[in-house]
């Protein structure tokens, strides 16, 4: 597979117009999912945190490690069955994993596994940092100018209408119900997304102050002005699908590029170099114009909370009227057989009964195509 050198943007992207896409062209997803309990994939996880030095693992981000941030409870198999009911016209799927397949995935002609191998230099791997990973799916050949991005824990809860997501030249976005960030330095003790608020207002803050217009009033190429009316907003955005622009990453790898440099030398979370993708990007188009703020209906359930089951039977009780939800493994080191984590499979098993066209128990047993078979 022909990949672009990392910091070579073709020259389409590196303009400030982005590609026309016409209104019903099709609109990919790409999943990020790991098997936590491979043994394979265990051992090269603990291997890598022996080679961490006493620093290394001190830097490590709040929650960076634990089980619940690797384990696989199903998630990807009910997100799945929720994409094919609620958006079944959408476009390919790829499935971004560390050489792991489901064993519940049957080949399809509307999916495709990328390795991690395919998307990150070698000498870069392995991660098992997601804020890492997501910084390369816009590189996988043949995705969509459009796209969504989900993390497996995400679902779509009602029927989707593209333009509720897309408009033409941009896309929107929607802030968690999570209370406001302070405006401080970026902690250790910090939440992720707390900590990638800070950097990326951070970042905008030096940009509007470093990169005055020049004597014609314009700002020098290649950067793109921003609002001149927009204003830092100290709050996490929600856990939600992803609406992106391919054209829109490919252009913040040169205008951001100590951010995606800083992200993509991680091997575990680390606490000062938060997520870019799903906070920094978003942010920034804000301030540029391309996004817009959006109420959706939606919920969002914590496994580790002591009122789980309520939230659980919220969410079935609303389902079908949320347009996305997101149950989030909060129970961090748990074993495997925690109740809580069986009521997460029930509730899911309730609300998305119908197998999608994308599980093996329905088939004749073929095996899931890999993407040197559909990308090229």
């Amino acid at each position: 597979m022909l990949l672009l050198p990392l910091g070579t943007v073709p020259y389409l992207f590196m303009r400030h117009e982005l590609p026309a896409t016409p209104d019903d062209s099709p609109v990919d997803v790409v999943y990020l999912w790991v098997d936590g309990q491979d043994l394979g994939w265990r051992a090269k996880r603990r291997h890598a945190m022996r080679q961490l030095s006493a620093d290394g693992s001190e830097a490590i981000a709040k929650f960076g490690n634990v089980e619940g941030r690797f384990r696989d409870n199903d998630e990807l198999l009910y997100s799945l069955r929720a994409l094919e009911k609620f958006f079944p016209d959408h476009g390919h799927i790829y499935l971004v994993t560390d050489g792991q397949t489901p064993d519940w995935l049957k080949a399809s002609d509307r999916m495709t596994l990328v390795d991690h191998r395919e998307l990150i230099p070698e000498a870069s791997l392995p991660t098992f940092d997601s804020s890492n990973i997501e910084s390369y799916i816009h590189r996988i050949p043949g995705l969509s100018e459009r796209y969504f991005y989900f993390n497996e824990d995400v679902f779509f809860g009602a029927p989707v209408n593209v333009d509720d997501w897309f408009w033409p030249g941009g896309f929107y976005v929607t802030w968690s119900d999570d209370p406001e960030v302070s405006d401080e330095a970026l902690r250790m003790d910090a939440t992720a997304p707390e900590n990638a608020c800070r950097l990326s207002n951070r970042w905008l803050t030096r940009k509007a102050v470093a990169q005055p217009p020049t004597a014609s009033g314009t700002i020098p190429a290649p950067m793109r002005a921003m609002d001149p009316h927009y204003q830092n907003t100290f709050r996490t955005f929600a856990h939600s699908p992803r609406p992106m622009l391919k054209s829109l990453l490919w252009e913040l790898e040169v205008e951001a590029a100590e951010l995606f440099d800083g992200v993509r030398s991680t091997v575990f979370r680390i606490w000062d170099k938060p997520t870019i993708v799903s906070d920094f990007v978003l942010r920034w188009a804000l301030a540029h114009g391309l996004a817009r703020v959006k109420s959706y209906r939606h919920r969002y359930v914590s496994t580790g909370d002591v009122d789980q089951g309520e939230e659980l039977k919220l969410l079935t009780e609303q389902f079908g009227a949320l347009d996305f939800f997101c149950i989030n493994d909060t129970t961090d080191d748990a074993h495997a057989e925690d109740p809580r984590l069986e009521n997460v499979r029930d509730s899911l098993r309730l609300m998305l009964f119908k197998p999608s066209e994308f599980e093996r128990a329905y088939s004749s047993g073929a095996s899931v195509k890999t993407s040197p078979a559909t990308v090229a």
